[in-house]
């Protein structure tokens, strides 16, 4: 059986029945407004949330802190050093320019990665999604060209069982290279096709069209010089991976094997691009990071850490001389900006 609502005891007149109407009308349009602005002052209250929480601004050291594993900041120098906590979560990091890189890991039967462009108030303005696990990011000193390195199989570039995938996004056209593969190489001047090539750490020059990366194949590693316009890439040298260009583009930071020991095979050396003569840096341990130039005297990176800590961030001058010291205890993928 429906319900009935009851009919009212007296039939309401025309004034009556108008002044009814008005009266919900107008308790309508207040609660129409009162929520309007209650949504305008929760999102102004979001939006201010946001710029406040963590803005880039320098010169500061920004990093992931491995503890919370998000993003950090503290002042490049002076002390103390407080670290500002609150950036997005991310597995590797890099900013400059107005542009942020964070490469996000999804765990999984099949892992992913999002890579996640950021402005430079750290809000998100792109995402995409690519199988396999984060690596290696670099955005160049404009912020108009990123790239992002992730493992597609194995978890190590000590081992030979692992592929690579590198892709590089230009943030001007939107054009997205989903991986590097298929850029024409030359290896001693011979145009170089085998199934096996993989390239990483990818570290642009000032103009936005010249790059540096890491490329294998056939057992070996070579630094790769590419030319984006052109669509090219040629091998300058043997067993230099993860290469890093200084902020003058005179020189690449980069590690070397150095053993077959798998427990500690790389050393940090820096490489004259003009001379092509490398120096050996004063960290004497074994380095498996892409190295970060602070300045174009210093160089940073992460080792593991001390204290059951995942990792520290160390610099040393980039010319051989001094001592390595730390920088951040409990942090991972430092960069410069300011």
């Amino acid at each position: 059986m429906s319900a009935r609502f009851p009919r009212p005891a007296t039939p309401l007149g025309p004034r009556a029945r108008i002044a009814v109407v008005v009266a919900a009308v107008l308790l309508l349009a207040g609660g129409s407004v009162g929520y309007v602005l209650h949504a305008e002052h929760r999102s102004q209250g979001q939006r201010v949330d946001a710029d406040a929480s963590f803005t880039l601004g320098g010169p500061a050291l920004y990093f992931r802190d491995t503890v919370t594993g998000r993003v950090a900041h503290q002042p490049l120098t002076g002390t103390p050093r407080t670290r500002t906590p609150g950036g997005p979560a991310c597995d590797r990091f890099y900013a400059a320019g107005d542009t942020a890189l964070c490469l996000r890991a999804e765990p999984g039967v099949l892992p992913k990665t999002y890579a996640i462009v950021l402005d430079r108030r750290l809000r998100e303005m792109r995402r995409i999604t690519v199988p396999g696990v984060p690596t290696r990011a670099r955005v160049s000193a404009s912020g108009r060209m990123l790239s992002w390195t992730v493992f597609a199989t194995g978890d190590s570039y000590a081992t030979t069982a692992f592929s690579t995938r590198t892709a590089v996004l230009d943030l001007r056209s939107g054009y997205l290279i989903k991986s590097m593969e298929e850029i024409p190489l030359t290896i001693e001047g011979v145009r170089h096709h085998a199934p096996d090539v993989n390239y990483w750490g990818v570290t642009f020059a000032r103009d936005d069209n010249r790059f540096y990366a890491t490329v294998s194949t056939k057992g070996r590693t070579y630094l790769v010089e590419g030319n984006m316009r052109d669509w090219s890439a040629k091998a300058l040298r043997q067993n230099a991976e993860c290469p890093s260009l200084s902020p003058d583009n005179t020189r690449v930071a980069f590690k070397k094997k150095v053993s077959d020991d798998p427990a500690a095979p790389w050393r940090l050396y820096v490489l004259d691009l003009r001379t092509m003569r490398e120096t050996p840096l004063a960290e004497t341990r074994s380095v498996d990071d892409q190295a970060a130039w602070l300045d174009d005297g210093t160089v940073a990176y992460a080792l593991p850490g001390a204290a059951g800590r995942a990792s520290d961030i160390w610099t040393v001058p980039a010319d051989g001389t001094g001592a390595p010291r730390v920088a951040v205890a409990g942090g991972s993928s430092p960069v410069a900006v300011g």
